[in-house]
């Protein structure tokens, strides 16, 4: 897969998520990042790496997310499954995102200061647009953005360490190294 599909890929499944919760549909979330996630996995190098990385960045994202939503600094109305927790359509951004780690994003690996600046500022936007769309209320809007600032100038370099951790030349090595089951998709 391209750094360019990785990009279309991502954004597609951003759309699909976010406008299936404003229209009442945030069980389609669940396909698209399936698909999409299968996709990647299935034209990854290590395709192992890759799905515990999804797995990983999705246990990350459903804790921090039901934390805003806990303490009410970002409603959701669609999705929830037990109240304070993160939608599962969200869960499944998360996913998505995680595909981006080591592709369209690769070239933050050992980059963090610029990995922290950008979660700052894209993190917090990507939230915002999804409010506008209708599929999430901030509240109160100053203290939730500066809130998810914060957290995605930390999540994010985080999220680049663990991903540029299983992209070690050695731990490609040590993944494929054990049997021809490590390349199985």
């Amino acid at each position: 897969m391209s750094t360019l599909e990785n990009l279309a890929l991502f954004q597609a499944g951003w759309l699909a998520c976010v406008l299936g919760a404003v229209h009442g549909m945030p069980a389609i979330a669940l396909p698209v990042a399936a698909a999409i996630v299968a996709r990647h996995v299935w034209t990854s190098r290590a395709p192992r790496r890759e799905l515990a990385l999804v797995g990983l960045v999705c246990a990350i994202g459903a804790i921090f997310d039901s934390a805003l939503a806990a303490s009410g600094l970002i409603v959701y109305r669609e999705g929830v499954l037990i109240a304070g927790a993160a939608p599962y359509w969200i869960v499944a951004l998360w996913a998505l995102f995680a595909t981006t780690l080591n592709r369209s994003l690769a070239w933050l690996h050992g980059r963090y200061a610029l990995a922290a600046i950008l979660g700052a500022v894209a993190g917090p936007v990507s939230y915002w647009a999804g409010a506008r769309l209708g599929a999430l209320e901030l509240g109160p809007p100053a203290t939730a953005l500066a809130t998810l600032a914060l957290g995605w100038a930390v999540i994010l370099p985080g999220l680049m360490r663990l991903a540029r951790a299983g992209d070690s030349p050695v731990a490609a090595d040590r993944a494929a190294a054990p049997s021809s089951l490590a390349r199985l998709p």
